[in-house]
């Protein structure tokens, strides 16, 4: 008689998705090798980010070095929540991404961490980075310290350069879900938001409540989007527009799949 499947929280978060990786044929070292970008070069830092949250002034005046049409409140916001953002996917992502590949990884730690100066002008994406070579903790260890992290450094990010906690927690769980974003488009929907959604509540901060695993329809091929209910206000930028995940698009991508939910057999507009 064939054993029973043991239970899911026997499993490591790295086996689980593993698992929904070969439900699809999909192979993890494949698919995250391609996800994790190689950075060989030595990058020069203008200050840390633990600088940055002991003297607030310093991002502010180095967004005002940098782009010249912060000369408002609300501009100075707009910087601030987009390099938020960049700091989730640039530092956070490639971490939950090591995670997953090697059961283990590095967490962020703010004295390491530092804000690269512009290579270009009006760049927004790419500007934080980590310095390499700190020590790897297991699952346990890494979500505990990246909850606690987040949860440390947001009261900054709120009160002092006024990121909106739906900017700021939406895009700590995109940066944590940067595993899962990586097959959005090549595993089974349901099943990639449903264990996205459970990775999430494993962070104890607030990440979960502002970010929604759900299926989404791009060019009839049916995804998973982590649908935001924030925003990173990059459309404010001068060559800014609406992310895929924007909270802007969340009303009626809920409003399509309640449809979906109760009849089936209604087929879902495609995505713009």
């Amino acid at each position: 008689m064939a054993r029973p499947e043991p239970e899911a929280a026997q499993y490591s978060w790295a086996e689980r998705y593993q698992r929904l990786l070969q439900a699809d044929g999909l192979d993890r070292e494949t698919v995250l090798g391609g996800a994790l970008q190689r950075t060989s070069i030595e990058r020069r830092g203008l200050f840390s980010l633990a600088q940055c949250l002991a003297q607030p002034e310093l991002l502010v005046q180095q967004i005002q070095t940098d782009y010249p049409d912060a000369t408002t409140g609300q501009s100075l916001r707009t910087y601030a929540s987009v390099l938020q953002q960049d700091l989730a996917l640039s530092v956070i992502a490639p971490l939950a991404l090591r995670l997953f590949r090697y059961h283990e990884a590095p967490v962020a730690e703010p004295t390491r961490i530092f804000l690269a100066p512009l290579e270009q002008s009006g760049q927004t994406t790419n500007r934080w980075f980590q310095i390499p070579d700190q020590p790897a903790v297991d699952e346990t260890t890494f979500i505990r310290s990246m909850a606690q992290q987040t949860r440390q450094w947001y009261p900054v990010f709120r009160q002092e350069w006024k990121v909106s906690p739906g900017a700021y927690w939406s895009s700590v769980g995109l940066g944590l879900g940067a595993p899962f974003s990586a097959v959005w488009n090549l595993a089974q929907p349901a099943a990639v938001c449903e264990l996205a959604q459970q990775w999430l509540e494993q962070f104890n901060n607030e990440a979960n409540r502002f970010i929604d695993w759900i299926p989404a329809v791009f060019a009839e091929q049916e995804t998973a989007i982590p649908q935001r209910k924030g925003c990173c206000l990059k459309y404010r930028l001068p060559e800014g527009g609406y992310c895929g995940t924007c909270g802007v698009y969340r009303k009626e991508r809920l409003a399509r799949l309640d449809i979906q939910r109760s009849n089936p057999w209604v087929g879902a507009n495609n995505e713009r």
